[in-house]
């Protein structure tokens, strides 16, 4: 099953044959502002992720796809020297910067405040994984590589209410998180994403726009977030059972859960679950980069009777066949099929956490 995304569009093709829609006041300051280029004042910290992208046509086209409106609260993540956010400014009511570097920081209100744009502009310097958003509704941002599946989680399974988050992001990693089931790439990260949202492919982004030069290519995202997706009462046990369908990419279910060790592993797991429950110990956790693993809240089973052992294992390929995904793989089996599964689990006492 292929991606049904329409072919990436140059971004020349995209400029000359959909114009942007910016106001008057835009198409003024857009006219006036310092040079994208990047000057040198500062050096640029590579392992930070700090590349500031320089191409005048994709800065204005990724404003474009983004769809901002003069209404807009638009959420920027690594805004750097501000050469996307000189354009937000103009299309949208209002700018939130969020910028860990200080001399960015700097740069970002010094350029804008030459503008006359600064009333349009919050600059927050903080660690974005480690504040609360203000509100918006509607993320535009070229985030540094490093943070990609925590923001990206971070915003889908937040407190946070938007419309969309267009995101600049390293082309291997965008095509795993656009993947849809039946596609070679497709994997637990995009699953979990599709609980809440749709991923959409729309322009690549070479290298060579950026300053200094990345060692790959970027692609543009477009994420919209969705309601009345399949969303597990125990997002916990969901992780930790995606966890484990994914964990071999080319074997089956069934081949996965024969193995020795694994089986041992969920037997532990599940009676320790069984055990927090009856103590009414046991929390939901909404964390999507959570391990799934939790050996350290554990208490070890020292003793295992090989026999109840033996009845787990079997009980396992039962659900399996029973729901008829013993032979089937991670990459062609959707959501709501493993939702399905992970009910018949838990319903023979089989649990993930």
């Amino acid at each position: 099953m292929k991606n049904p995304t329409s072919p990436l569009i140059p971004v020349s093709k995209l400029l000359s044959s959909n114009k942007p829609h910016i106001t008057p006041l835009s198409q003024s300051f857009l006219l006036h502002t310092s040079p994208d280029v990047w000057d040198c004042r500062f050096p640029l910290h590579r392992p930070r992720g700090q590349h500031i992208l320089t191409n005048s046509s994709v800065l204005d086209a990724i404003v474009h796809k983004a769809g901002v409106s003069p209404d807009d609260f638009v959420l920027e993540v690594g805004p750097g020297t501000g050469n996307l956010t000189v354009r937000l400014l103009g299309a949208a009511r209002h700018v939130t910067a969020v910028e860990i570097d200080a001399r960015m920081v700097e740069a970002l209100r010094e350029r804008v405040e030459n503008l006359g744009l600064s009333h349009k502009l919050t600059v927050i310097r903080g660690d974005a994984m480690k504040i609360q958003f203000p509100s918006f509704n509607i993320c535009v941002a070229n985030i540094p590589y490093g943070i990609s599946s925590r923001l990206i989680a971070k915003l889908l399974f937040g407190s946070y209410q938007f419309r969309t988050a267009t995101l600049l992001l390293q082309k291997e990693f965008a095509c795993r998180l656009t993947a849809l089931p039946g596609d070679s790439e497709y994997n637990r990260f995009a699953a979990n994403i599709r609980l809440v949202a749709e991923a959409e492919l729309i322009m690549d982004v070479s290298k060579t726009d950026f300053a200094p030069v990345p060692k790959v290519d970027s692609s543009l995202v477009k994420i919209r977030t969705r309601n009345g997706g399949i969303i597990p009462e125990d997002l916990k046990e969901w992780y930790g059972f995606t966890k484990v369908c994914y964990s071999k990419k080319n074997k089956t279910l069934g081949a996965i859960f024969k193995q020795e060790k694994m089986v041992l592993e969920l037997f532990k797991r599940s009676r320790s679950k069984k055990k927090n429950c009856i103590n009414g110990e046991f929390v939901n956790i909404v964390d999507l980069e959570s391990d799934g693993e939790g050996e350290s809240e554990e208490k070890e089973i020292k003793q295992v009777d090989p026999h109840e052992l033996d009845l787990f294992k079997e009980k396992i390929g039962k659900v399996l066949e029973n729901v008829g995904f013993n032979k089937k793989k991670h990459s062609n089996i959707t959501n709501e099929d493993l939702s399905c599964l992970l009910r018949a689990f838990n319903q023979e006492g089989v649990f993930f956490q």
